[in-house]
């Protein structure tokens, strides 16, 4: 994988996200989750999962200087691939944890609220859904996922305001599940997932199934007009001009 780090430890796997040092999120990246994901949902010798990151980074979001380069083709397949991952992750009945060890904006944070529970690194980083402000639409079934875990009033709030959430905002709202000293994230995680699998495992399984089958119904196929509206919205002047000098910003560092 080009993309992950997959290493195995009794009956668990961890998945690390492992792409430079802030794990920005390419067409790749999606398509080597989803394909890892659904082995690992295959493999029944591997009773749970922790998605990690690196110091200080989750996932920095969508690779936006990359993205900024493709082509309507490679953009539409870069939808189609975010939408069928997150529906393999969301999917997983198996205990999936995440071990957020640092930033997690945007794309990171879609990646996090995939997982049953989030363990978030002390420290000054930041957490949320800022795409709007970036200019990129929010399509509904990221906003049910959000809403999944905050409530519908506020995940409406902090999307239409482009929230970036501290750790401890994050915790008070249900955002994350544990803010630990950042030395500590990936063994509170583990800690976490055995917690989950010393259940019963065919209870547990599906229970978890259970209580996301009414999200998973906004997963049962892309819809045309949103993938329309996504794709018009990102070649829009405006948001073209919002990436650009977002890349040309990023590219001076």
């Amino acid at each position: 994988m080009e993309t992950l780090q997959l290493s195995y430890q009794e009956n668990f796997a961890i998945v690390q996200l492992n792409r430079g040092s802030s794990n920005p999120i390419n067409l790749q990246m999606f398509l080597d989750l989803q394909q890892t994901f659904q082995d690992l949902q295959a493999n029944d010798a591997v009773k749970g999962v922790v998605l990690t990151g690196k110091e200080n980074f989750f996932s920095a979001g969508l690779d936006v200087i990359e993205l900024y380069e493709y082509d309507a083709q490679k953009i539409e397949l870069l939808f189609d691939t975010l939408f069928s991952c997150m529906r393999t992750l969301l999917a997983f009945d198996k205990p999936l944890v995440a071990s957020i060890t640092g930033h997690s904006p945007a794309g990171g944070c879609v990646l996090a609220i995939c997982a049953d529970y989030r363990v978030m690194a002390q420290g000054k980083y930041r957490i949320g859904l800022n795409e709007i402000p970036v200019g990129i639409i929010m399509p509904q079934y990221i906003f049910e996922t959000y809403a999944f875990w905050l409530g519908r009033g506020k995940a409406n709030q902090f999307i239409l305001e482009g929230k970036l959430a501290n750790n401890e905002e994050a915790l008070q709202v249900g955002l994350v599940d544990a803010v630990v000293p950042a030395e500590e994230v990936l063994a509170t995680s583990i800690a976490q997932l055995k917690k989950y699998m010393s259940f019963n495992e065919n209870t547990w399984r599906k229970s978890k199934a259970l209580m996301r089958s009414a999200l998973l119904q906004h997963y049962t196929s892309f819809d045309a007009g949103l993938k329309r509206d996504l794709m018009e919205g990102w070649w829009s002047t405006e948001t073209r001009a919002i990436l650009g000098a977002l890349v040309a910003q990023l590219t001076k560092k």
